[in-house]
């Protein structure tokens, strides 16, 4: 439980909350009321009534039975309620224009106050961008940066994935209450981000995911960070939006370019012409927010080398690309016989240059060894 505030306070700050869901301005105005009353000691009754008189003249009524469900969530030693004004609240989000005035905490909140990199981009992410934003993540949170993120699909999950594989911190903001896993698929994850990150979610628990919810949650990700990064974005893409946030938050914006005939790549490269940097790896990240590398295992360490290759793997690799292009074309560029080739390429796969994919694609993931 927040040792800062006392469960009627709580209780109170809730029951309005969940009251005047969606009027974060008149939400805003009665949080110093209710602290003010905490702090000289108001009886239960007079907090009570002071919030019933509120409520109504903004048309609401409150809900107390609502504070038996919050009681027995904040029962639980790794639940807190962050409030708005407190200490506690981090203070990166108390900052942008409109900061949701409660958060629902689960797991370390102490995170919510690090440096954090948000770590979005397409629910329906290729597999070279998952796992680009995998190892980006788990660069970063080698250097120490928290990696935050929403939990979805694609993306954002592999985000989370990379940050626990570091490993390191990550924070998943929910679109909908904190006490539901949206997607459902993801409890899991969820719960291992819980067990050394922090789930976070400002909507009051019980709270369904809305096409709405969405865009409101992406705006604490970009607060909670010093930087977006997005990576494989589609032009409609919800990850543009959490970048234009971004910006007007004033936060830096971060893009990961891709092979341009890729939709996917559209949404990183408009980004880039609008000033985005440019990023293909964590330093690209670390030197723009530090003015230099961090030391960290994964950056000063450098890479296995490939065994040496032979004239004709190196001309196999050469006519792979970093996006998928199919067996018969490989062969068509490179002169080799099928079997030549065939064999060439499960080589290449072995020493971890290239990837088969379905339907007799393969894709370039590595550099030629020099």
């Amino acid at each position: 439980m927040d040792k800062g505030l006392d469960i009627e306070t709580l209780a109170c700050v809730a029951v309005a909350h969940a009251a005047l869901n969606g009027a974060l301005d008149t939400l805003a105005y009665y949080l110093p009321i209710v602290l003010e009353q905490a702090a000289s000691g108001a009886s239960v009754a007079r907090r009570r009534q002071t919030l019933t008189q509120y409520l109504a003249r903004h048309g609401a009524q409150p809900q107390w039975q609502l504070e038996e469900p919050l009681a027995r969530w904040l029962s639980d030693g790794a639940n807190v309620l962050r409030v708005l004004g407190t200490p506690g609240y981090p203070r990166q989000l108390a900052a942008i224009p409109k900061p949701p005035p409660v958060l629902f905490v689960r797991g370390n909140p102490a995170l919510l106050a690090e440096i954090q990199i948000a770590v979005v981009g397409s629910r329906r992410a290729t597999v070279a961008g998952r796992e680009t934003a995998f190892g980006l993540a788990r660069d970063l949170a080698q250097a120490g940066i928290v990696i935050t993120s929403g939990l979805a699909s694609g993306i954002d999950a592999a985000a989370h994935r990379g940050a626990l594989a570091a490993p390191g911190g990550t924070i998943a903001v929910f679109g909908c209450g904190i006490d539901r896993i949206y997607p459902a698929a993801h409890r899991a994850l969820a719960e291992s981000v819980a067990a050394t990150g922090a789930l976070v979610s400002e909507f009051p628990l019980g709270t369904a995911p809305t096409r709405y919810s969405f865009p409101r949650r992406n705006r604490v990700i970009s607060g909670l960070s010093r930087g977006t990064l997005v990576v494989e974005a589609a032009l409609t893409s919800g990850s543009l939006i959490t970048a234009r946030q971004a910006l007007e938050q004033g936060r830096d914006v971060y893009a990961v370019p891709g092979p341009i005939r890729s939709p996917l790549s559209q949404g990183c490269h408009s980004l880039i012409k609008q000033g985005a940097v440019l990023t293909e790896n964590a330093q690209d990240v670390l030197c723009e927010l530090f003015g230099f590398v961090l030391s960290a295992p994964a950056m000063i360490q450098a890479a296995t080398p490939a065994a040496a290759l032979s004239a004709h793997e190196r001309g196999v690799l050469a006519a792979c690309e970093f996006e998928p292009v199919s067996f018969t074309t490989i062969v068509d560029r490179c002169g080799l016989t099928t079997p030549e080739v065939s064999s060439i390429l499960t080589r290449l796969d072995l020493k971890g240059l290239v990837r088969a994919e379905a339907g007799g694609l393969y894709v370039r993931i590595g550099d030629t060894p020099a």
